[in-house]
């Protein structure tokens, strides 16, 4: 998904890598996690996945016990999976948080962080998540834009791998665990989408709000880049209708009132640093309090399978 106005600015981009490009590589990461920088001599003959990811992004987080599974049953039979970390919001180009954020997660595989975007050029990559794999010679043999397609790339992995000479390459599929964020999502009962609170609300209160209206309570600034609250106090109310919904907040680079909090509701004068937030689900308006939320960057990139 993309945020309101910008359809228009995916129009001259480059089409994304698919089958039959060679891998770029990971030359422009401006930073690795969990192993030494990856190059050509380090990844030849091998199988690669490379996931693009952003670590607020649901949709991609929604993959990730996929992704887990496949770098921990494949590595000794010639995979190696490289996530590449491309942010969407400027608190997720710090590499404090993303070492952070991806050690709580349990990603225990190889990252390149690529906050100057180098990577995700260098793929013409468009969209969170987005995976690419190779057989061993480096050719871009199959992609999966958004969520989904687990069972084909399981199944592509392990015919490369095989193709390549491996022996032992398990015939069955994993089976993550479906719980917490990384629960997938429930499609048949999703009727609100994505949606962005850097634009004037539709809403005006609790009490008059459609499906997939929201509104600001308290004293909030909506400007070109973000809502911000200037008040401790403050709310949104949001009449959705999902399983859950997430939100990614934080604190602003000042400080707000002393007893804003997130929607976990901390102890008063404890702002959370910027992540993304899960709430309970249902059918109805949640007013929660909230810091403010951190300024979503104009882009030219989706979420696919946008929702809540």
């Amino acid at each position: 998904m993309s945020p309101p106005g910008l359809e228009d600015l995916f129009d001259d981009i480059t089409a994304p890598l698919t089958s039959g490009g060679r891998l770029p590589g990971f030359a422009g990461a401006t930073g690795w996690v969990n192993s030494e920088p990856l190059g050509e001599a380090e990844l030849r003959g091998r199988v690669v996945l490379a996931d693009f990811c952003t670590y607020t992004c649901i949709n991609w987080l929604r993959t990730l016990g996929y992704v887990r599974a496949w770098a921990d049953r494949y590595a000794d039979h010639g995979l190696t999976v490289v996530g590449v970390h491309t942010p969407e919001f400027p608190f997720e180009a710090d590499a404090e948080n993303v070492r952070r954020e991806l050690a709580a997660m349990d990603v225990t595989y190889p990252v390149a962080i690529d906050s100057d975007y180098a990577i995700w050029n260098a793929f013409a990559n468009r969209y969170w998540p987005a995976v690419y794999i190779t057989d061993a010679h480096g050719r871009i043999r199959h992609h999966q834009f958004g969520e989904g397609g687990y069972e084909e790339c399981e199944r592509t992995i392990q015919r490369h791998l095989r193709d390549a000479g491996r022996e032992g390459v398990p015939d069955d599929l994993v089976s993550p665990a479906d719980e917490g964020v990384e629960k997938q999502a429930d499609w048949e009962d999703l009727r609100s989408p994505e949606t962005y609170l850097n634009v004037r609300p539709p809403g005006r209160g609790r009490g008059d709000l459609e499906l997939n209206q929201w509104a600001l309570i308290g004293d909030w600034r909506t400007g070109a880049r973000a809502s911000v609250l200037g008040a401790p106090g403050g709310a949104i109310a949001f009449r959705f209708h999902a399983r859950d919904v997430n939100l990614v907040l934080g604190r602003p680079r000042r400080r707000p009132g002393a007893d804003a909090g997130d929607d976990r509701r901390p102890p008063a004068g404890r702002v959370p640093r910027p992540r993304r937030r899960r709430g309970g689900g249902g059918r109805g308006a949640r007013p929660a309090p909230l810091p403010t939320g951190p300024p979503p960057r104009s882009r030219r990139r989706r979420h696919l399978r946008g929702g809540l």
